[in-house]
């Protein structure tokens, strides 16, 4: 995710929705001040979560979220990574 999604509690947000969701995987800062994150579970609920990351929690000002395929790691919990 691009924008102002440091500082405002995307990371713990995000986790909370995600695992509202069933889905495993993990989000985290990166050093230029985006966020990412893996995801894996059902087509509804990650697309659930894209449309939730679209916006972001109270504070947040999200330009853009780019998807990309990845592979399944079968992790079945979802954590904030530092």
């Amino acid at each position: 995710m691009e924008g102002r999604v440091q500082g405002v509690g995307y990371r713990a947000a995000c986790c909370a929705r995600a695992q509202d969701l069933g889905l495993g995987g993990w989000v985290r800062n990166l050093p230029d001040g985006r966020v990412e994150l893996e995801a894996e579970g059902g087509s509804q609920q990650l697309n659930d979560l894209r449309l939730w990351c679209e916006i972001g929690p109270p504070h947040a000002e999200v330009r853009c979220v780019s998807t990309l395929p990845v592979g399944t790691t079968g992790e079945d919990w979802f954590e904030v990574r530092r």
